[in-house]
């Protein structure tokens, strides 16, 4: 089975239409939460996920749209285009985001989380240490997880030894190893942060047991262009082209 795995869109629906473009034909997509927030279309990137997501949870910024978290838990340019994006969103969106988890398990082998097992919402995974405390949460052999914005990958060994993260570069191909236990987050669609701007999914092959880490260049000038004409803050138009 072919399975997209794609994380925080961030309401950029130009890079979320590229990225599906190019996929192509999958069986299954999981949505790994914050599908709004930051940018300028946020029912577009709501409406296509909830038509094409066979999983989907929900992020902070999903959360902070509806206020379902304190919007003074982010910053002044965060905060405010949450308030816009929730301004705009559409009955039926909010009433989907009010239901959805942000952890789930898709079955025996494959958790979903947008945060941590530990916090589902709020923990950025990015040290071993935290890796080390999560993997104790969960039974899955893989956790899925996104809100980095940064692709990374943590492995506990069989001997319990967990692993210093490593950051897959586009291309990549990592094999599921039995026995080894791993956190995978495949970067962000809408809004990357390892200081590459294009768009970042990654493609999980049941039937060989690989995840592909993949990037695809979109019209991030498109994106800008809709981001100003809704007066969403400067500095979150200008950091998409610098993927940071």
């Amino acid at each position: 089975m072919r399975i997209a795995i794609v994380s925080d869109i961030h309401s950029n629906v130009v890079a979320l239409e590229t990225v599906l473009n190019t996929i192509g034909t999958v069986d299954q997509l999981w949505n790994l939460g914050d599908t709004i927030g930051y940018g300028p279309r946020p029912n577009q990137c709501m409406a296509t996920m909830r038509d094409q997501a066979t999983a989907m949870i929900a992020g902070n910024h999903d959360l902070a749209c509806i206020e379902r978290v304190d919007l003074s838990d982010f910053n002044a340019d965060a905060r405010a285009a949450n308030i816009w994006n929730g301004q705009q969103l559409e009955p039926a969106h909010r009433a989907a985001l009010e239901t959805m988890p942000p952890i789930h398990a898709v079955d025996e082998r494959f958790l979903l989380v947008h945060g941590s097992p530990r916090e589902p919402v709020w923990e950025y995974m990015l040290s071993r240490d935290q890796a080390r405390d999560n993997f104790e949460l969960f039974e899955q052999q893989v956790c899925f997880l996104g809100h980095s914005h940064v692709p990374l990958i943590f492995r506990r060994q069989k001997n319990g030894t967990c692993l210093n993260p490593t950051i897959p570069a586009a291309g990549d191909t990592l094999q599921l190893e039995p026995g080894v236990r791993y956190f995978i987050n495949p970067g962000s669609v809408g809004q990357p942060r390892s200081q590459d701007p294009r768009a970042a999914y990654a493609i999980l092959d049941t039937d060989t047991s690989t995840v592909r880490f993949m990037r695809i260049e979109y019209d991030i000038a498109k994106t800008q262009r809709q981001m100003r004409e809704a007066n969403l803050p400067t500095a979150l138009v200008r950091r998409l082209e610098y993927g940071m």
